[in-house]
């Protein structure tokens, strides 16, 4: 018969994991197919604004008169943004213009349908808005929304049923297609193109508006997520003009979708990065925006929004000193970007601008080769120096066995191994530690009164013996920061995504639908302190017995491929502990 605490333990565990499933059934019962039915409508369009807004006062400075109340703030920067040598960069002014007429009219003049145009190609689905050619939604049709909905595809962009994530590019200057707010209308030639064969799909966009003629380019790749944006300037207009790109990206803090809304594990990164010339890797989240505008010079450099597995990113020139901003917006939605260097465009003149667009998964192998420091996205944390080499280790390993389950058992070998020796002496002082404990309980019932006099002999003891007390420690201390990193590697790598292991184990990447795993996991973990000496006074040895029960309700919750590693570790510990320890006693005893 169990004790009434562990009882007790046990029957919270299967509240709590009874209560949990309810949940998540839940969510995939309403929330997930809520979400697959709204992939058939199209997304929306900016959205319009009355006509007899007038645009704001010349003599304010652009973007920094807040809007009336009910009006959005512009989509485009101002150009007092654009990187100039003798402007520092807290001196320029963010997105936050009123919307001119000219944006509101254009906005009307097609209808939300045919401003769409569509592309498809093998890695991604595309909508783009013929108003600014903005790309208002990205689907990404080789990785599923869920493994029992292989035909809906992840969304990762979109602007429509109250979400908004759109990635928005354009040229701004003092005469600029972009500028005080107004977009151009671009036309094309078709609203719905398919990439089939190798080679890449080239969209062009073109508008003619205040004496410039602008044709605005976007090349597909059929294995690709990167997106190269063009631009080409025909300055008809009669004058020189200064003129610069911008790239941006608009979202709000909502979870992405399919994201489950309730977990006990740590929530997976949501807001903006980049790399600085002090940083490599600087987070801006949605507090941090907050709190105020974000401003710095970066030479080349990139921004991204990331979320679980996905992110999205502008990569900028790396041979031009570009301007990099944050804001939150009047609407609640927080935009994030850059701009290129103001060049000066003399009447009758071209200029070319260039920009790419990433919009996939967090491939730390492609996103290393796009720009520095983009892998470093893939957020492993503190352990990063430890989880990099841990996951290319597996991924070596699955290219030989082709299942991420058994890379992750050779993985848990291997480990084994490397720490081989620190933990047979470990093991070895720990068959010294049961050996001695007769001793120790004889003087702890002799000197119950006198705790300075205990100490002194079970010193004694331990240096006669050569016994080290803390020496049985390091086996469960030794993997810990693998563990750890092994965490993050699992949580934070997209290969792992959904990947199958056998029999009920779909989803390496999620916790066991039936916990059978966790259990087994504590089951060993009994079984090993079963080995393990006790130490400690009473209440000490009670509470070490109630840690494989308090490990089994924390690892309930965890990724199945975490559990197995940690699984098959004890496995692998107790068949090392049985015949380290059993060899101990046989030398003791044949030396004795």
């Amino acid at each position: 018969m169990l004790p009434t605490e562990v009882q007790r333990i046990i029957l919270l565990i299967g509240l709590a994991a009874t209560a949990y499933l309810m949940i998540l059934a839940w969510n995939e019962d309403f929330v997930q197919q809520d979400v697959a039915a709204d992939y058939g409508a199209a997304p929306e369009v900016s959205r319009e604004v009355s006509s007899d807004i007038a645009p704001s006062s010349s003599q304010e400075s652009p973007g920094t008169s807040a809007p009336p109340i009910g009006v959005a703030d512009s989509d485009v920067p101002d150009a007092s943004l654009l990187s100039r040598p003798d402007v520092p960069a807290d001196a320029a002014g963010l997105p936050g213009a009123q919307p001119s007429a000219g944006e509101a009219e254009a906005g009307g003049a097609l209808e939300s349908g045919s401003r769409l145009v569509k592309v498809t190609t093998p890695t991604l689905q595309a909508w783009i808005d013929l108003l600014g050619g903005d790309i208002v939604r990205i689907q990404l049709p080789k990785f599923p929304l869920t493994k029992d909905r292989p035909d809906v595809p992840y969304l990762l962009l979109d602007n429509g049923r109250g979400h908004t994530y759109i990635a928005q590019s354009g040229l701004i200057g003092a005469k600029g297609l972009d500028s005080g707010g107004q977009r151009p209308l671009y036309r094309a030639r078709s609203n719905d193109l398919s990439l089939t064969g190798e080679g890449p799909l080239e969209l062009e966009l073109v508008a003619e508006q205040g004496g410039f003629q602008i044709t605005k380019t976007f090349v597909f790749s059929s294995d690709a997520y990167l997106v190269d944006v063009r631009y080409q300037l025909v300055n008809n207009s009669g004058g020189p003009v200064d003129v610069g790109l911008f790239a941006q990206i608009k979202r709000d803090d909502k979870e992405p979708y399919g994201e489950s809304s309730f977990t006990l594990g740590p929530q997976p990164y949501l807001g903006a990065a980049l790399t600085t010339g002090e940083s490599r890797y600087e987070k801006l989240d949605f507090d941090d925006l907050d709190e105020g505008d974000y401003r710095i010079s970066v030479d080349g450099g990139w921004i991204a929004f990331l979320q679980h597995y996905f992110l999205s990113a502008w990569i900028a020139n790396p041979e031009d000193v570009n301007r990099f901003y944050g804001q939150r917006r009047s609407d609640g939605t927080y935009v994030v970007g850059y701009t290129s260097p103001a060049s000066n465009l003399s009447a009758g003149g071209t200029g070319q601008w260039q920009t790419r667009f990433y919009a996939g998964p967090k491939d730390q192998r492609e996103l290393e080769k796009i720009a520095p420091n983009l892998n470093l996205t893939v957020d492993y944390g503190f352990l990063w120096w430890l989880a990099v080499p841990l996951f290319y280790i597996l991924d070596w390993f699955h290219s030989f066995v082709g299942n991420w389950g058994l890379s992750i058992i050779l993985l848990t070998l291997l480990v084994k191994l490397v720490l081989y020796p620190l933990s047979a002496a470990s093991y070895r002082s720990m068959a010294n530690m049961r050996r001695v404990g007769p001793q120790m309980k004889r003087l702890q019932e002799r000197h119950s009164d006198d705790r300075q006099k205990l100490s002194q002999e079970m010193m004694a003891l331990y240096k006669k013996e050569g016994v080290n007390p803390l020496g049985g420690c390091l086996p469960m201390l030794l993997p810990m920061p693998i563990f750890l990193a092994l965490y993050w590697v699992l949580f934070e790598s997209v290969e792992l995504r959904q990947a199958p292991f056998m029999l009920w184990i779909d989803d390496l990447a999620a916790m066991d639908p039936f916990f059978v795993l966790p259990l087994l996991m504590g089951a060993s973990m009994y079984i090993q302190q079963l080995l393990s000496p006790a130490m400690g006074d009473p209440m000490q040895v009670k509470m070490m017995r109630l840690m494989p029960v308090m490990f089994t309700v924390l690892f309930l919750f965890f990724p199945s491929g975490l559990v197995l590693y940690w699984l098959v570790n004890n496995v692998l510990s107790i068949a090392q502990q049985w015949w380290i320890m059993r060899q101990a006693d046989l030398n003791y005893t044949a030396k004795a």
